[in-house]
Order: C-alpha cells, then sequence, then structure tokens
C-alpha cells in the first residue's frame, strides 16, 4: 500500500491546551510521525512525498477568509504585548453570524473553537503540508490506486470551513472527498475516530453529494459534546446522507463491529465507489481518555469489516494518542484491511 507524509508536517508542535480548567501538556505532539510512520511501515506501507497541488483543493471547502487568518495570525498575535508564544483564544461570539472583528484576539475567538488547537509560527505549513498529503493520497486515488494510507498530522475531522478545533486546522479527508467529488466520483467519509468528526459533518450538512457517518463515543459527555448525536441526520437537500453512530463509553470489539456493519450498510446504500476512512485510533481500550474499549486485534476486525466494502479506500489519520501501542494499532487496522 502506499502511504503519503511531508516532514513539514513537523514543524507544528503545540505545548500546551486546557482541560476541564488545567493547562496541560499538549498531546499532538510530532513525535507521533515516527510512530505512525513505523506502523504503516511494518503494514508494508511505502511511504512518498506529496506534490504542491496550491491552494485550490484547500479553499474549495475552507473560506479565504479563514484561510488569511492561519497564515497571518501567529505574527500579529506576536506583536500584541505580553503575548503568548501561542495563538490560544480567551473569547468566542455566541454565533457564527456576528460580527467579524479587526483585533487579532478578536478573530482568533471567531475562528478557533476551543483551546486544543494552538497556533505557533510552524502551524500553518504543518496544517498545509498535511492537507497536500490527503490530496495526494485522493490524486493516487484517481490514478488508479485501490488503497492508500495518509499520515495526516496535525489532524483534521473536527475542523469546519472556518473553525479550528480539537487540534484541527484543515479538515483533510474533507478536502480529499471534494477533490474526488469534483473528479466525477461518489465518496463517501466513514470516520472510526473515538471523538465525532463535527467538522466534517458540518461542512457536508446541507449537501447530498458527499455521505458522512461516524462511529464514536457518546458525545453527551464526551468531546465535542454539541454535535454527534443520532439524531443528527443533514439539513435541507442533505437530509439523510449524514449518518452519527454514538456509542456508550467503554464499548468493545464485538458491539463496535456490530454497529461498524451498519455504518458499512450505508456506505452501500449512498452507492458510493470510493470511501474515505478518517481513521482515529483513539478507540483503543487503553486510550487515556477512556471512551471506548478496542483490542489491537479488534483494529485488525475493523479493517477487515471496511475492506468487505470491496471500494477503493483513502486511510487518512485522525486522532490516537501518543503511546507504543498506537503504531500498533494503526499496522493491526492496514494488516486486517489487507488480508481481508
Amino acid at each position: 500500500m502506499k502511504a503519503i507524509f511531508d516532514d513539514r508536517q513537523r514543524k507544528h508542535d503545540p505545548k500546551h491546551f486546557m482541560a476541564a480548567g488545567t493547562r496541560l501538556a499538549n498531546p499532538e505532539q510530532p513525535r507521533r510521525i515516527e510512530v505512525l510512520q513505523n506502523g504503516a511501515i511494518e503494514a508494508g506501507c511505502v511511504f512518498q512525498t506529496p506534490t504542491d497541488h496550491g491552494l485550490g483543493p484547500i479553499a474549495a471547502l475552507h473560506s479565504a477568509e479563514y484561510l488569511v487568518f492561519l497564515q497571518t495570525i501567529h505574527a500579529r498575535w506576536r506583536r500584541i504585548k505580553n503575548a503568548s508564544d501561542e495563538v490560544i483564544p480567551n473569547v468566542h461570539p455566541d454565533r457564527r453570524t456576528a460580527s467579524y472583528p479587526r483585533s487579532a484576539v478578536g478573530q482568533a475567538g471567531f475562528h478557533q473553537a476551543d483551546t486544543s488547537c494552538p497556533i505557533a509560527e510552524g502551524t500553518w505549513d504543518a496544517a498545509y503540508w498535511s492537507a497536500q498529503s490527503a490530496v495526494e493520497g485522493a490524486e493516487l486515488m484517481l490514478e488508479g490506486e485501490t488503497a492508500a494510507y495518509v499520515l495526516s498530522r496535525p489532524p483534521g475531522h473536527h475542523a469546519f470551513s472556518d473553525l479550528a478545533g480539537g487540534f484541527c486546522f484543515l479538515n483533510n479527508s474533507a478536502i480529499a472527498a471534494e477533490l474526488l467529488l469534483m473528479a466525477g466520483r461518489r465518496p463517501a467519509i466513514l470516520d472510526i475516530d473515538v471523538h465525532h468528526g463535527n467538522g466534517t459533518q458540518g461542512i457536508f450538512y446541507e449537501r447530498s453529494d458527499v455521505l458522512t457517518v461516524s462511529v464514536h463515543a457518546d458525545p453527551s459527555g464526551f468531546y465535542p459534546f454539541y454535535w454527534g448525536h443520532g439524531h443528527e441526520r443533514g439539513e435541507g437537500p442533505g437530509r439523510g446522507t449524514n449518518l452519527n453512530l454514538p456509542l456508550e463509553r467503554g464499548t468493545g470489539d464485538d458491539a463496535y463491529l456490530t454497529t461498524l456493519d451498519t455504518a458499512l450498510e450505508r456506505v452501500l446504500a449512498f452507492g458510493a465507489d470510493i470511501v474515505i476512512i478518517a481513521l482515529g485510533l483513539d478507540a483503543y481500550e487503553n486510550d487515556p481518555l477512556k471512551g471506548l474499549a478496542i483490542t489491537t486485534p479488534g483494529f485488525a476486525r475493523i479493517g477487515a469489516a471496511i475492506a468487505g466494502l470491496g471500494l477503493p479506500t483513502l486511510f487518512v489519520q485522525e486522532g490516537g494518542y501518543l503511546a507504543d501501542e498506537l503504531g500498533h494499532n494503526l499496522t493491526s487496522v492496514l494488516t486486517g484491511f489487507q488480508r481481508a
């Protein structure tokens, strides 16, 4: 299986975020790259670097206003007296239709949903090349590859069209789906991260041309809290093309695989001719957040079930906390898929 990664993705090196009112070390560290690379190589992946496809595929989903913000905000922020090294918002509008301020502080609050997406000097470059890696993966699929793995870091599924959040800045899976759609394909996005892909849902929620399905821990008491509930089915033309399958905390392999069958049935019912897997590995039983309880062999079963779709499949990396098991779990998914 071909795999895509660009070394400039290491430039994003966040130091802090806040959880439950406490300032903590940020877990979205560059060292995740080595662990994931080793896991992919162990599964037989061969890495290549992406071509620079420019801003076009990214701007097809993210607003120009937001992209200017991401490219310029750190330099503007650092000009503020006593500013922190990282851009972390402290004020937010009560609605997306609120007025757009000139202030760097105000714009940070408008474009950053939470404190889990600090922006530092290298963040834009890393996010840009993370997205370019996903674009390259989509291009490989258009060239005839039946499966590929994209090591996108920082991840993307919590990013809306003009809003960062949850360690995410550009929605890599959505960018790949849009490119495939424009090339005449019928893509579905299946998100198996422990957290709901709220940004992906938001981008396509009123559209019928891309199916979004997410299997995740019940958000009633788990990030992202406000999205990912079972009644959210899409709106307007998109009604019926969004499916959320929230699971009780601690759900293990067997119950998860039963729910995954429902997700896969929906992908087939949509008539998808290609599937993008938003591949979070944080559903693992020993993940520190304890959302779900998937074992390492369970990830192989997930990979095999996805292979059962018989569709060209693009794996795009999302979450997974830094731990030795992270690489083993990636190996398990990709090996299970390839051996099915």
